[in-house]
């Protein structure tokens, strides 16, 4: 009898599935005859020429796009792009260019160290007037990055107006496979303190982490900053590869699950470690994601790092690349990552989250408990929550608009053009800023404070409900008090934007890594991350 129930209960389950795939299959082939249906009748009736390529893309874009964020078609013309962001790798010159009128001048606003550009004698300030023949006037900045970048080892010819001398020269320069590093700096903080800011998880970064380590190390490193803030991740392996630096071999990182049974990877340390014991400080912000949150997760699970900043994107989705037809790619997602307690590093859902796209506020009885190697308690719910909270400065709207609209790069570049040369520790003195200030005062940018903007959209809704009049006395007082010149504006908020403008100018001259010292010398996060107690594990 009992054998009876099972072999029906087995066959249920069985017909059930089956009809679930036939189900499944079904609507699959009925979606697919209904495209095609579609596209066939609008090539034969539309009214117009059907812009096939152009409603085709469309159309796929905005399948992926109701799945996740991060599924999305590659096409064939595309691939470039697709290399640039899974290896910062293309084949051009190595240069940063601004092209602020499309009836002007490509201007070169910064070459690469080691460069194409840099060998061959191109600085910030030159301008571009052809590129192999072909005149910039006319062209957009795209157009111009276009055909500056090709495969290694060809030849692409500039005619190039020189910055100081105004002495107009032709230059053939020989393309590279240019690499943009992910380990942008390590140095040392103080004489025991080691830092390093490590921006992206692309292919063999870990090398460059582990060859960071040991040159600290070997100046007297007894403590390592780990800065991931803002870096948006990249490959797993080598994600695994730095966890495997700082913990025992054999130690488990991540596991990735997808919707098939067994579909379970797990992921553990292959090498020997290089230090297990030295104090490990991990910074993060709402812009670590993906594979800083696996690192920063790991360690924090077993209990090697003190996690400080705040809480990180919560990206904890695994995408792979599948190839389609005519050279075509598919970036689809397959599963989803936990840490080594079981936590997941998604958010819970995709609509919850903060204008930065940030994991939003998840009450806790929403999320749950999970425990690190030495019995801690973390919770789940989206992101790694730091063990310490450091928040980064709050910057005014001024400031934003003055760096989003251009206006400090744009002085840069006019600094460049009248000193040929600053020290590499610059900075900006009284009379620069005075320079400055004359310069973004002729400028057009909202510069606009935040109160002054929610008056103003307080006042459009006032004369919507037809209450403005009557308050008129009360508005105009309040505006009268709100609105500040822009020279007062700037004057008023002078140590917010200097740091900028001096790491504008300094990587113009002595190239990235200069600028991120300049950065270090504001930067009151990591200052005060540096006073909090690490945790004893």
């Amino acid at each position: 009898m009992e054998s009876r129930k099972l072999l029906a209960v087995s066959l249920a389950l069985a017909v059930s599935a089956a009809t679930f795939a036939q189900s499944t299959g079904f609507k699959l082939g009925k979606w697919t005859e209904i495209q095609n249906s579609i596209v066939k009748e609008l090539n034969r009736s539309y009214v117009d020429s059907l812009p096939l390529d152009r409603i085709s893309r469309a159309g796929i874009d905005a399948m992926l796009g109701s799945l996740d964020p991060y599924t999305v078609y590659i096409p064939e013309e595309e691939n470039e792009d697709l290399q640039m962001m899974i290896g910062k790798t293309y084949g051009g010159i190595g240069a940063v260019i601004y092209k602020p009128d499309k009836e002007g001048n490509v201007i070169i606003n910064e070459p690469y160290k080691n460069s194409p550009a840099e060998k061959y004698g191109i600085r910030c300030g030159d301008e571009i007037l052809e590129i192999d023949g072909q005149t910039t006037h006319g062209l957009t900045s795209q157009e111009c990055s276009d055909k500056m970048r090709g495969k290694p080892g060809t030849t692409v010819k500039f005619k190039i107006r020189k910055v100081y001398s105004g002495e107009v020269v032709e230059v053939d320069v020989v393309r590279e496979r240019i690499k943009l590093p992910d380990v942008e700096y390590a140095g040392m903080l103080d004489a025991t303190t080691g830092y390093i800011y490590q921006s992206g998880f692309t292919e063999n970064v870990s090398a460059d982490v582990r060859a960071a380590f040991l040159k600290l190390k070997a100046q007297g490193m007894k403590k390592l900053v780990l800065d991931l803030r803002g870096n948006g991740g990249g490959l797993l392996s080598e994600a695994v590869n730095i966890v495997s630096f700082f913990v025992p071999k054999g130690s488990l990182v991540v596991s990735a699950k997808g919707r098939a049974e067994g579909s379970e990877t797990v992921y553990r340390t292959t090498t020997e470690p290089l230090d297990t014991e030295i104090p490990i400080i991990i910074l993060v912000n709402s812009g670590s994601a993906s594979s800083t949150e696996i690192v920063t997760g790991a360690l924090q699970d077993l209990d090697r790092a003190t996690v400080m900043g705040t809480r990180t994107f919560g990206k904890g989705l695994v995408q792979s690349i599948r190839p389609l037809p005519y050279n075509g790619q598919l970036k689809v997602t397959t599963a989803k990552y936990y840490t080594p307690s079981g936590r997941c590093v998604q958010a819970i859902d995709y609509a919850n989250r903060n204008e930065d796209g940030s994991v939003g506020f998840i009450p806790d009885s929403l999320t749950h408990e999970f425990k690190t190697a030495h019995g801690r308690t973390v919770r789940d719910g989206g992101g790694i929550t730091p063990d310490v909270i450091v928040k980064s400065r709050e910057y005014s709207r001024l400031t934003y608009s003055v760096v989003y609209a251009g206006i400090v790069q744009d002085y840069a570049l006019e600094f460049v053009r009248n000193h040929q040369d600053v020290p590499e520790d610059f900075t900006l003195g009284d009379e620069d800023w005075k320079d400055f200030v004359e310069f973004a005062s002729k400028k057009d940018f909202d510069y606009r404070s935040s109160a002054k903007t929610l008056f103003d959209q307080m006042k459009k809704e006032l004369d919507r409900d037809g209450l403005s009049e009557s308050l008129k006395d009360q508005l105009d007082a309040m505006q009268k008090a709100l609105e500040m010149d822009k020279v007062t504006f700037l004057n008023l908020k002078k140590d917010e934007i200097v740091p900028f403008i001096e790491e504008e100018i300094v990587v113009r001259y002595h190239f990235q890594e200069a600028g991120i010292k300049v950065r270090l010398r504001y930067d009151d996060q990591l200052k005060e991350a540096l006073t909090k107690p690490l945790i004893n594990f």
